[in-house]
């Protein structure tokens, strides 16, 4: 039977079967691989009615006064619910990203408003539709005045707590008009959310060159690029066209055109999306009870509140500051000497950046590159992670949306049992997410017969495409990159939940980046890298004095680099921040400023930084946050052995085994024996 037959059996079943088994049944009889090639656009639309209608009839049942107030009959179906929705978006919402038929992306569009509209509430795998309904509340608030509930332990207990401060978020509190007005808003806020990523992905911007324009440039870069007409180039706003560009070209008036371009991606259409979501956010806010929308972000983050985000960056800007201005210095005497000007600007870093790595550390990005051809750093990434946590990789045979994409069976090497299963879609293509990004599928949990539903995860990058004579080439940094959504593959399938709302990186949002942030350290250790860095044309191992090199400028203009990430940082809790008449433009120049680098006059990069409107609105210090803790956790392995199976194991069982099912401040505790600091951030920096 498909699987559309099967969940149309599921939707029509009758309501007297206990419908916490009723769903189970169904996702034990789906094949665990969805056959994407089959994809189509009425499948889509099918679907997500169809799971919709499913997921209504189990609400219904809980909302029914005469269900019996029980844990089983009011809160596991309600994670029925989650996991339900979880894997429809697998198979439809999904496709947005990475389909290569435009129809298809814009029905998966579609989908993802409907079904972030039913189930997706901000910080929470809540509907707006459900979470809005008061019969549902009332039936929740009924179970956890029970004695059941006051004896829940565990993710239970958990499950239950999460559920109330969800509730209690969406407005339950307030008057039938002031509910009413909030749950438009939200289902508001989903369009223009929607609407804002496909613009960004929609976008085909691009910079003609001709042949000489391309001092600088690498052989193996010019290649790779599009031809316009026999004597020109494409560079795109892609990153493997984008930011190898910015590095190596020489010609400081076309880095400038360049990067004006790439600061201005879907700005007509998407600044008017991203003031009015603003907006929208702050009265939303302000409706149930919070003087701003960080504030009601921050209410369920780790951090708790913007106290405790200001505690981080006070302890990190003037230090990093007073770093990041020796480095921007030595910028300005190598700019002043090329062209007789110190004023650096934001199209310059890069490209001295890179300078300064290939003259003083003998650091050429494209050189190393030639040493770290895609699969054998997929192949060392595997070894790794296999001895470090336990796990062994294989491929795996499943039907995919395109002929690139790669499949995996992840086993667990002590017992044999099976972990899960990611896909790898590692280039870009025409209307291709343009970032690099894990996405959740299946969730891991409990069903109710007992048996264990394993995760599924999908990994989206723009890796360099190989050509007939060229495999596929990683700049170091791509490298970093490709271990850090690796990072998140791991959380998604080694988390072994019994519910499906804390499987894999279900955690707070502030801390979901840690468990991918310590993933970036294994790449500068130099046996990590002598294990799986051979030329690709020669087989020879990459030289020892380059390693040395690579991993000396390792702290190089870090200072700078992170002022930068606190620069998005805080030009997303300003933008979130109490004000009721912002000026746009003001609060992006005082972030600026925070770069040491000067704001390219006429752009208006927010109206490409997705993460704006893509689940970090108000939360974007978060990656920030995660890396100093991502940083403190790593200390163990340079304490205990960078390749101890005993600290990764530990590391398996007391942070990333656990998913979303406990408090990452315990988690953390519970795995350095201490409370967290920011000591090793300031040590991998260069600081104290």
């Amino acid at each position: 039977m498909s699987h559309t037959a099967e969940l149309e059996r599921v939707c029509h079943v009758s309501v007297t079967w206990n419908l916490r088994f009723a769903v189970a049944t169904r996702l034990a009889s789906v094949p665990a691989m969805f056959d994407f090639s089959e994809v189509t656009v009425g499948g889509i639309r099918e679907e997500v009615a169809r799971a919709v209608e499913a997921a209504e009839e189990i609400a219904r049942r809980i909302a029914d006064p005469d269900t019996p107030s029980t844990f089983d009959d009011v809160i596991a179906p309600l994670d029925d619910i989650i996991d339900l929705i979880r894997v429809t978006q697998h198979h439809t919402e999904f496709m947005k990203h990475v389909h290569p038929d435009p129809e298809v992306r814009d029905a998966a569009t579609e989908a993802d408003e409907i079904l972030t509209r039913w189930w997706q509430f901000p910080d929470s795998p809540w509907s707006v539709e459900l979470a809005f309904r008061p019969d549902l509340y009332e039936a929740v608030e009924r179970f956890a005045a029970t004695d059941e509930a006051a004896r829940l332990t565990g993710e239970e207990a958990r499950f239950l707590e999460t559920i109330r401060a969800d509730l209690r978020l969406v407005g339950h509190h307030l008057g039938e008009e002031d509910r009413a007005k909030l749950e438009e808003m939200s289902n508001r806020l989903i369009v223009l959310q929607s609407q804002f990523a496909k613009n960004i992905a929609d976008d085909e911007s691009f910079m003609l060159i001709g042949e000489d324009d391309l001092d600088g440039l690498p052989e193996s870069y010019v290649k790779g690029l599009e031809r316009d007409e026999p004597d020109s180039y494409k560079v795109t706003m892609a990153y493997p066209d984008y930011v190898p560009f910015m590095e190596n070209s020489a010609r400081r008036d076309l880095r400038e055109s360049l990067r004006f371009l790439y600061a201005n991606r879907a700005v007509a259409e998407n600044r008017p999306l991203l003031e009015e979501a603003v907006e929208l956010r702050l009265e939303m806010a302000r409706l149930l009870g919070f003087d701003s929308w960080a504030d009601r972000v921050l209410s369920t983050r780790m951090a708790r509140s913007k106290d405790r985000v200001d505690e981080m960056y006070d302890g990190l800007i003037p230090r990093l500051s007073l770093k990041g201005a020796e480095e921007k210095a030595k910028v300005a005497d190598l700019l002043e000497k090329d062209t007789g000007d110190r004023l650096v600007q934001v199209w310059d870093w890069s490209y001295y950046d890179t300078q300064i790595r290939k003259t003083e550390y003998g650091v050429d990005p494209m050189k190393v590159a030639e040493y770290l051809p895609l699969q054998q750093v997929l192949d060392g990434m595997f070894e790794l992670t296999s001895e470090v946590f336990g796990l062994e990789y294989h491929p795996f045979e499943a039907p995919t949306w395109h002929q690139d994409v790669l499949v995996y069976e992840v086993i667990d090497r002590d017992s044999g049992d099976l972990v899960g299963h990611f896909y790898l879609d590692l280039f870009p293509r025409k209307g291709k997410f343009t970032h690099a990004a894990v996405f959740p599928g299946v969730p891991g949990k409990r069903r109710a017969d007992g048996s264990y539903q394993t995760p599924i995860a999908a990994m989206a990058c723009n890796f360099t495409k190989p050509t007939e004579d060229t495999p596929s080439l990683l700049q170091h940094s791509e490298v970093e990159t490709l271990f850090h959504e690796f990072g998140h593959v791991l959380h998604d399938l080694v988390a072994h939940c019994e519910l499906a709302r804390f499987s894999g990186a279900y955690t707070v949002w502030d801390f979901v980046e840690a468990p991918s942030q310590i993933m970036q350290h294994w790449v500068w250790q130099p046996e990590v890298l002598a294990r799986f860095a051979r030329h690709h044309e020669t087989g020879d191992p990459i030289p020892e004095t380059l390693v040395e090199s690579l991993v000396a400028a390792r702290r190089l203009n870090s200072a700078m680099w992170h002022l930068r990430q606190i620069q998005f940082g805080l030009l997303d809790q300003e933008l979130h921040g109490p004000e009721e008449e912002k000026d746009f433009d003001a609060i992006l120049l005082r972030s600026t400023a925070v770069s040491l680098l000067p704001h390219q006059e006429g752009t208006f990069h927010p109206a490409s930084f997705g993460h704006l409107m893509g689940g970090y609105d108000a939360a974007y210090y978060g990656y920030l946050w995660s890396e100093v803790f991502g940083d403190d956790m790593f200390s163990r392995f340079e304490e205990e052995g960078i390749t101890s199976p005993e600290v990764g194991r530990a590391y398996r069982e007391l942070v990333i085994g656990k998913g979303g099912s406990m408090d990452p401040d315990d988690m953390l505790i519970g795995f350095l024996g201490r409370k967290p600091n920011n000591e090793a951030f300031l040590r991998k920096v260069g600081i104290g």
